[in-house]
């Protein structure tokens, strides 16, 4: 099927695309490709560009430390969602975090921004935190290759509650999960609009302060719930994102 080769085939990334239509894949990519993967001449890999172009490619040259590929054609990446979402999330104690981000980048997710809320139990020095940036952008690569994705989404650097606040407002639409909302879900409020940018913000172990309620209440954010029972702050998220993404597009899938 056309829409499942970008999950079938092995899939890599690259910053740009020679005019020329050759494409040499170098350094660990190219390692998978002839250590790992063991292909030979003339199979059949995806290469994208990171901007939603899946370049369809056959093996022409292997050397020892790159591998040649031919674009044959070009195809939209058919695992882009047309809604670009904005993940929110409350820094988290212990890996959680790296479980999120994987399983954002397989939910659909454009951004992960990691935020500093008032019940954030971990603290990380500077030092500590740049090396957790190093592993979830590796996390997310790896994610965005093996699921399909037609870019990588970004993973920003913590910022504090107020400035992700400030950023959410900024989108089409801005989900804020409030375990003490009881009146609209997610649902609700988006009614199966065609939303552009979505903005979804959760938070961290303990969930959000009062005072961080009424600054994002206030700055325009929607208040949902996800239902009647306490999801741990590694699986709202998650929830949150196919509920989001399934009300913006999913749902129309196969009409």
């Amino acid at each position: 099927m056309k829409g499942m080769t970008g999950v079938t085939m092995p899939r890599f990334f690259i910053n740009a695309v020679p005019q020329d239509g050759l494409i040499p894949i170098t350094g660990e990519d190219a390692h998978h490709i002839i250590r790992v993967l063991r292909m030979k001449i003339g199979e059949t890999l995806i290469i994208c560009d990171s901007a939603g172009h899946d370049y369809i490619c056959s093996l022409q040259r292997i050397c020892k430390e790159e591998a040649l590929c031919k674009v044959e054609r070009i195809e939209p990446s058919a695992g882009e969602p047309h809604t670009w979402v904005t993940l929110y999330m409350g820094l988290p104690k212990g890996d959680k975090m790296d479980f999120i981000v994987q399983k954002a980048v397989e939910l659909g997710a454009a951004e992960i921004i990691p935020f500093a809320a008032a019940r954030s139990v971990s603290r990380p020095e500077s030092n500590a935190l740049h090396k957790k940036y190093s592993r979830w952008r590796k996390i997310a690569r790896d994610a965005a290759m093996q699921c399909g994705r037609g870019r990588i989404p970004a993973v920003g650097e913590l910022i504090s509650h107020a400035q992700a606040v400030q950023d959410a407002a900024g989108h089409d639409i801005a989900l804020f999960l409030n375990e003490n909302e009881t009146q609209r879900g997610i649902r609700q409020v988006l009614g199966n609009q065609q939303v552009q940018r979505l903005a979804v913000m959760v938070g961290p172990e303990g969930g959000f302060a009062p005072e961080e309620v009424g600054a994002a209440v206030a700055a325009g954010m929607d208040s949902v719930s996800l239902g009647p029972r306490i999801l741990r702050c590694e699986t709202a998220p998650l929830a949150a994102l196919s509920i989001a993404l399934y009300e913006t597009e999913y749902h129309s899938f196969g009409e």
